[in-house]
């Protein structure tokens, strides 16, 4: 399939997806019938429904539209798709137009100006980041983002005008990223995971090098301090370091914390931008500001709008939410199902709240994610006070035998560990004193965080 444009209908399996929505969205903005199958029905799908999109959640093919055929209908699916999926499989043996969701954002970043957002973590906030400082400025952009903004309520950002940049999150989950043949690039990290499709560190890292590969001829790359150092000058390529405080092209400091509120200087290749007010808490996130920053001069914006957009940016969904704050009680929601996600979450609150006590509720993602980190998870979930822990969120995977939560709780040592089902929890909240309250998981534990919010703003 050469072009997007001449295709009347789009029809998406795993719709509900956080990237997937964003395609969905923009389709529908783009006048094209959309519709979809997710397997579960969440604040995201019901989103999509109002604004007119036709969502089901029962796998069956008679569910598709009948005005979907051959002739006008791409069908475009997520990799975490199930094996043995009855849509799919019979969308397929009938002959239509099928695409994996990153080569269709790959096509639409490809065709303007991208700036792409790659790493292991952290990618989400540093694009969201990187996309409220472009729109707020003179520039503006369009973004597929990978969460909620809390700028814009979306995870779709519409370009104003053609010839803006397009910020997108380059997943690099089944080397999706490879569709991309960005302007600019960062990677924000480089750790182990996805060990079921890359089977070992050495091939994630592989795959990185290949990503930056495909960076346009003239373009810039920025990397962590740390990543891929090896990664050194090459013609054709402007390549920059970010760092949170350590001596980089560019970095924070004098970093002071003053009511909520970071303040902080930036130093760049062309200067320093003093005093830069950042509501959003966790030093990982002036580090994430840092990096959006680097990404946004390079593509033209002035010091004064990084400034300015920094200081209006309110965050992601699920990334550092502050979901509750009142009476010495504070409840945050975090997304992070990786080892090193999380050792920086709870290092960060720790941080902020010196002297109390941290509860973490965990839902491990995915069980050879659980299996190839069991130690990892164990770790970084001892920097807890109290570790609940729920079973395992399966996703696209079947259970493995002898890997679940119990499998991490053996592994620590050093803090209170409590087996919890995900249907005792609320009660289990309500019945204990916490201090500080945190959510952790890529799997439905947002529903659980929602009605954890409601019950702390009913008190």
């Amino acid at each position: 399939m050469n072009s997007l444009h001449d295709i009347e209908n789009i029809y998406f399996l795993g719709i509900g997806g956080i990237g997937m929505s964003a395609l969905a969205r923009y389709f529908k903005n783009q006048g094209k019938t959309v519709a979809g199958y997710d397997r579960t029905e969440t604040n995201l799908t019901m989103q999509l429904i109002s604004e007119g999109i036709d969502v089901h959640f029962e796998d069956a093919k008679e569910r598709i539209p009948a005005t979907f055929n051959i002739e006008n209908t791409l069908v475009v699916y997520t990799p975490a798709l199930p094996a043995g999926h009855a849509e799919y499989n019979w969308l397929k043996n009938s002959g239509f137009a099928i695409l994996k969701r990153a080569k269709v954002l790959g096509m639409l970043c490809n065709e303007g100006k991208c700036l792409a957002v790659a790493g292991t973590h952290g990618k989400t906030t540093v694009s969201t980041l990187l996309a409220v400082i472009l729109k707020e400025s003179a520039l503006g952009c369009g973004a597929f983002l990978g969460g909620i903004s809390k700028n814009y309520g979306t995870n779709l950002l519409l370009p104003a005008s053609e010839g803006q940049w397009l910020v997108a999150e380059a997943d690099e989950y089944d080397r999706s990223f490879l569709n991309l043949t960005p302007d600019v690039a960062l990677v924000t990290a480089l750790d182990s995971d996805h060990l079921d499709i890359y089977g070992e560190f050495e091939n994630i890292k592989k795959s990185f090098i290949k990503f930056i590969s495909q960076i346009k001829d003239g373009g810039s790359l920025v990397l962590k301090k740390g990543v891929l150092e090896e990664i050194q000058g090459e013609e054709g390529l402007d390549i920059y370091r970010y760092s949170l405080n350590e001596e980089a092209d560019f970095y924070a400091f004098d970093i002071q914390l003053h009511e909520n509120s970071y303040l902080f200087s930036l130093a760049t290749p062309w200067g320093m931008i003093p005093e830069i007010k950042y509501n959003y808490p966790g030093l990982i996130n002036i580090e994430n500001a840092v990096g959006a920053a680097a990404m946004a001069l390079i593509a033209g914006v002035s010091p004064e709008e990084v400034k300015k957009g920094l200081s209006e940016y309110k965050g992601v969904k699920r990334r550092f939410d502050i979901r509750y704050k009142s009476g010495g009680k504070i409840f945050i929601d975090d997304y992070a199902h990786h080892p090193e996600e999380l050792k920086a979450v709870v290092s960060s609150v720790r941080k902020m709240y010196p002297g109390k006590k941290i509860t973490g509720i965990f839902q491990p993602h995915l069980y050879t994610r659980t299996r190839d980190f069991a130690d990892g998870f164990a770790k970084s979930l001892s920097l807890l006070d109290v570790a609940v822990l729920l079973p395992v969120y399966p996703a696209r995977e079947l259970p493995i035998e002898g890997v679940s939560a119990e499998m991490i709780v053996e592994k620590m040592a050093g803090v209170e560990t409590i087996l919890l089902e995900k249907n005792d929890v609320l009660q289990w909240v309500e019945n204990n004193e916490i201090e500080v309250l945190m959510t952790i998981g890529a799997g439905d534990i947002d529903k659980i965080a929602d009605a954890i919010a409601e019950y702390y703003n009913g008190l």
